[in-house]
């Protein structure tokens, strides 16, 4: 026979292996688009865009969100040939916005930059290993 417990916060449920075998008869609820705690995706059933989808990554509340909504929003709710042509200017804001913030927002040219010399590194490494091995050849 089962039963339930309470200890502060947690409810703790106890089962039989006959709760267990049998099937359930549970209903689902059909999720509710106004529930703020229910993952709702990126848009949500009313075509709105849903700014606490985690796949944003927090883009929505940082320092430059309200750029970052602005621009999001022109190209979801874009209707150009080329979808987002319209947005070229809040997205300028956006990109000057995040070029405040650094640490916050990395620019893909300084991991390149960060990357070169450790490619150039082995590129000359190679290019001596090369050049001692015709030395002793010689």
């Amino acid at each position: 026979m089962s039963y339930c417990r309470q200890e502060g916060k947690d409810k703790i449920i106890f089962v039989t292996k006959e709760d267990h075998a049998t099937p359930s008869n549970a209903e689902l609820v059909a999720d509710d688009p106004n529930d703020p705690y229910e993952d709702q995706g990126l848009i949500l059933p009313n075509g709105d865009i849903n700014w606490n989808c985690p796949c944003l990554g927090g883009m929505a509340s940082g320092p430059c969100g309200e750029q970052f909504k602005s621009a999001f929003s022109c190209f979801h709710y874009s209707t150009e040939e080329i979808k987002g042509s319209d947005c070229v200017d809040q997205f300028r804001a956006m990109q000057e916005c995040m070029q405040k913030f650094p640490d916050l927002y990395p620019q893909e040219d300084d991991d390149e930059e960060k990357e070169k010399p450790s490619k150039d590194l082995e590129a000359a490494s190679t290019e001596a290993t090369v050049t001692e091995e015709e030395k002793g050849s010689s």
